[in-house]
């Protein structure tokens, strides 16, 4: 009912009972109105086509214009601006096929030192508000706002509001921003108001609301386990939450489980700051189809080196590398290997990585290579017992780099790939 619901304009931040279709004070449109608005505390703030916003506002004549961000004609669309998904664009889809769908688009090679920095000016504002901020990338985090109404004197809906317009303002970028009970619920809300979106998802509706949509939007479940939620009659999330639990644990384990839990809305995980992420990778697309070994190893070592210095950047350190290969016909392989210790090192990333590679080389031409990081956890601890002796060796050496590199540029220091057998 109308008299239960609380409103807040977005734009002058008023706030009061019912819903209006605008707001009373100053007229905007941009009003968001909900029964549990005044008690929710769990945000995700999403950026929107963050790369591609960030190029759009250095770059004012391409405010109109179609722009992808990516790797050139055989690369991938790393981000498309909304103009450009208007033509059918997506995150992930060969440039070839990008701009068959829209010829017109300007295309330009990432920045990532410039991304990095405006997502460390986001982070800032999100920490102002509160310790219990989560990041999932560059361009997204999770928020707790739990205890903060006293502080800032205003409830976390407010807060964020005033926050949205903080970023549009002092950043020149436009975020949504999803509220919820949870996690779970408060990703899938970003999503719904793009761009420059505000949804809440509470948790009396929660149920109903996810029951129609596909059990493929769960965290967690990817293309496999989509197909074998599918075959067993579970497409939707509605499947699951009337599910029997006993069938899903026989199924499909402890995930049946936390399946279940997820499609009633019930999700228990905290807003950890000190969370790790789960891996680290960097890729790149040739310009021709490469199949011989040195050639695809030079390309190897600058990616190695460009992850280690984020591990190390981050303070964490690799369990496991993996490396993965997309073939001219456009055939995805990945290899993985467990570290003899936790890693940072380029050297040591380059040394596993080359030998995953090296089985691979001679049958088939590729057109992409990449490497990760998995299986990541803090590098914390005294160095001489966390990593073996030649570790300890190449970290000191790699550090000195990194000092070298920050004081004089990237390019300032080169190091050779001397690390062949």
């Amino acid at each position: 009912m109308a008299g239960d619901l609380i409103y807040l304009c977005r734009d002058c931040l008023r706030r009061g009972d019912g819903k209006p279709r605008r707001c009373p004070v100053c007229g905007s449109p941009r009003v968001i109105a909900h029964a549990e608005l005044g008690s929710l505390a769990i945000a995700h703030l999403d950026c929107d086509a963050f790369y591609a916003s960030v190029e759009k506002r250095d770059r004012p004549e391409l405010r109109d214009s179609p722009v992808i961000v990516g790797g050139g004609k055989r690369g991938v669309v790393t981000t498309a601006c909304y103009v450009a998904r208007i033509s059918g664009v997506r995150s992930a889809m060969p440039m070839f096929k990008a701009l068959k769908l829209c010829p017109q688009a300007v295309v330009i090679k990432p920045d990532f030192s410039r991304y990095r920095a405006e997502s460390r000016r986001i982070m800032e504002k999100l920490r102002a508000l509160t310790p219990l901020v989560q990041t999932l990338s560059l361009d997204e985090a999770w928020l707790d706002l739990s205890g903060t109404e006293r502080l800032h004197g205003a409830p976390p809906a407010v807060l964020l509001a005033r926050l949205q317009l903080q970023i549009e303002r002092d950043i020149g970028l436009g975020v949504s921003i999803g509220l919820a009970p949870n996690r779970f619920l408060a990703k899938i809300a970003s999503e719904l108001d793009k761009p420059r979106g505000f949804a809440v998802i509470g948790a009396a509706e929660a149920r109903a609301f996810l029951a129609p949509r596909p059990a493929s939007i769960l965290p967690g479940v990817g293309p496999v386990l989509t197909r074998r939620l599918v075959e067993a009659g579970y497409a939707t999330i509605g499947d699951l939450a009337d599910a029997d639990i006993a069938d899903l644990r026989r199924h499909f384990g402890v995930h049946g489980l936390r399946l279940a839990k997820l499609a009633v809305g019930e999700d228990h995980r905290a807003v950890d700051p000190d969370q790790i992420r789960k891996s680290l990778s960097a890729e790149t697309t040739f310009n021709d189809d490469l199949r011989d070994l040195d050639d695809l190893e030079g390309v190897l070592w600058p990616l190695c080196e460009r992850v280690a210095r984020q591990a190390r950047r981050e303070a964490i350190a690799a369990g496991a590398i993996v490396l993965k290969l997309r073939d001219s016909d456009f055939r995805i392989i990945t290899r993985r290997r467990i570290a003899p210790a936790p890693t940072q090192t380029a050297k040591i990333i380059f040394a596993i990585a080359r030998d995953l590679l090296a089985p691979e080389v001679g049958r088939l031409a590729y057109r992409l290579i990449g490497v990760g990081l998995a299986d990541l956890r803090p590098d914390s601890g005294v160095e001489t017992d966390f990593f073996s002796g030649t570790e300890s060796r190449a970290l000191e050496t790699e550090k000195a780099l990194d000092v070298l590199r920050g004081r004089f540029g990237d390019g300032a220091i080169v190091s050779g790939r001397n690390f062949r057998r």
